[in-house]
């Protein structure tokens, strides 16, 4: 299966671009500036395609993420720290921003002949992003099937959609995911920060999968108080 994998260079992504070059045939990454805040990332998904020796396609789509205001990740907006179920969390949802990028992604990967485009949306992401759950991810597909319909056939692959992200941190570790080169922080700091919805679930992530966390933490224990009182319930 030749796929495109949307790497952002964080964790999750980058994982799935070592299981797509391990059991199917990856053919290039894809990424996207949109103004995000912690640009930093797109350095390390640029690392991944030198290590896994594919094409990395970075879209510039900065003009339409200036437009989609009102985001942590996007302004002046200060990000919140704690758990990702917390209603603060909403802080970081970008309109849209999954569908804007995996629209562009089918073109490319229609254009290429790519039997596939993958993304690393997962169980963890479902408290409040929306277009992360099942029922997102099976809707696009209809639309795409529609939208290539007689001229290219290309499948959603989101292996990570009904996962948590310990399972990801499981996978990549199989696949020999090298997790330091991975940026997950909102705040994009030097280090990660250890508070954000982000670093606390991927802190703790690596600790339910049993897997050594070589990231350097601002606040490596902040992770024990945020996920306490917290169990994961997939929002369909």
């Amino acid at each position: 299966m030749k796929t495109i994998v949307i790497c952002s260079g964080g964790l999750d992504s980058v994982s799935l671009a070592h299981k797509i070059a391990a059991e199917h045939q990856l053919i290039g990454l894809v990424s996207f500036d949109y103004g995000q805040r912690h640009r930093k990332e797109l350095d390390f998904a640029a690392a991944c395609a030198q290590r896994l020796g594919v094409p990395h396609h970075v879209i510039d789509i900065t003009t339409i993420g200036r437009h989609l205001t009102g985001s942590a990740l996007t302004d002046n907006v200060e990000v919140p720290d704690g758990h990702y179920a917390e209603e603060t969390m909403k802080a970081t949802v970008v309109p849209n921003r999954n569908a804007i990028m995996l629209a562009i992604a089918f073109g490319l990967a229609a254009a290429q002949k790519a039997d596939a485009v993958a993304v690393a949306v997962h169980g963890g992401d479902h408290f409040i992003y929306p277009d992360c759950r099942p029922g997102f991810i099976d809707a696009f597909q209809q639309m795409q099937n529609h939208a290539l319909d007689g001229y290219a056939s290309v499948s959603l692959y989101a292996p990570y959609v009904t996962v948590s992200k310990a399972d990801i941190v499981t996978d990549g570790a199989k696949n020999g995911t090298p997790f330091a080169e991975t940026w997950s922080c909102y705040k994009g700091g030097i280090r990660h920060c250890g508070r954000c919805g982000t670093c606390v679930e991927r802190r703790e992530a690596f600790h339910l999968a049993g897997v050594e966390d070589p990231t350097e933490y601002d606040d490596p224990d902040f992770w024990v108080a945020a996920t306490a009182g917290y169990s994961a319930e997939e929002v369909k």
